[in-house]
């Protein structure tokens, strides 16, 4: 039992890496179900499509799925064009900084589809096929010799034999090595580009570590207690609604959050030194309920590459 509570304690302060790794082995479990079940190469003229399809479509709808599913993606967008006004986006300036608010949903949703095609290009199988049926890869390996090597390399993903018994050129490694040489270059590239950008980001931090630390705690408990509030909120606010229905009563005098107060309170928030608020609800009361705050959406701050916006600490959003 102590083992089991200490593994689930873990799982808790690193619910991010725990997410991320879950979704990775999930798309490598994917990846391994479509090579072994799905995919048949042709072994003819059609390599090239037919390979590139599976290396690269199901990366690029689990690419797309990242945006449908990320909290903070629809955080941004929903209520950016209103009828009565223009776009936030519209401008130059504002689309600039939209685009750099997207920068870390863009680096979240890459998980998956990177982690397919890294899979992908390890296990060989869609690389393979897909490079068969190149011109560069023909001039390659097939350096000097007749229409015969054509042919039969594009055969080599349908029966490896066939590299038994003609002669390519040995100044090149195989299809299955260059996809394997392929997968570990992309592989130390992401490690690489995540550390330095965690480095960067935890250095032009406005606060301190411990701070940090306290933030993110203070946000998971905001984020609970507003959806506990919000539920009951909501429910008291019903039942007034339907017993004012059904009985033919006046409704009592209930207050309820105006249109301006939320979206006072669901404008992107970016932790600052100069001021001592955690959150955007947090300022939102701290400035005579509100009426101090005059933040439009088009006007919210930069995070440094996202490293202290409310909704990367946590990753649901509020």
């Amino acid at each position: 039992m102590n083992k089991l509570r200490g593994v689930i304690d873990f799982c808790l302060r690193h619910q991010t890496a725990v997410g991320y790794g879950i979704v990775s082995l999930l798309t490598a479990a994917s990846e391994q179900i479509f090579s072994s079940v799905v995919f048949k190469c042709p072994c003819n003229s059609g390599n090239l499509l037919y390979g590139s399809v599976f290396l690269l479509v199901p990366a690029f709808i689990l690419f797309l799925f990242g945006y449908m599913v990320n909290a903070k993606m629809w955080r941004l967008l929903t209520g950016s064009c209103p009828q009565e006004k223009r776009c936030s986006c519209s401008s130059w300036r504002t689309g600039t900084q939209c685009c750099f608010l997207l920068l870390p949903v863009t680096a979240r949703t890459l998980v998956a589809p990177l982690t397919w095609i890294a899979v992908a290009l390890l296990t060989a199988s869609f690389y393979e096929c897909a490079a068969s049926g190149t011109s560069l890869i023909k001039n390659l390996m097939c350096k000097g010799k007749d229409e015969k090597c054509h042919e039969a390399l594009v055969r080599i993903p349908c029966d490896e034999r066939i590299l038994q018994k003609t002669n390519f050129s040995t100044e090149f490694p195989s299809l299955q090595a260059q996809s394997q040489l392929i997968g570990w270059f992309l592989i130390v590239i992401i490690a690489t580009m995540a550390l330095i950008l965690t480095c960067v980001n935890r250095c032009c931090s406005p606060v301190s570590y411990l701070q940090f630390k306290f933030w993110k705690i203070y946000l998971k408990k905001e984020q609970e207690l507003f959806e506990t509030k919000a539920k009951e909120h909501a429910t008291r606010l019903a039942e007034i609604n339907m017993k004012c229905f059904f009985e033919a009563t006046d409704p009592v005098p209930f207050y309820t959050p105006s249109r301006e107060d939320w979206w006072k309170i669901s404008v992107m928030y970016s932790l600052s030194s100069q001021e001592q608020y955690y959150s955007m609800i947090h300022k939102y009361v701290n400035t005579n309920r509100g009426s101090g705050i005059r933040l439009e959406r088009r006007d919210q701050n930069l995070p440094v590459l996202g490293f202290v916006d409310e909704a990367d600490t946590i990753e649901a959003g509020l």
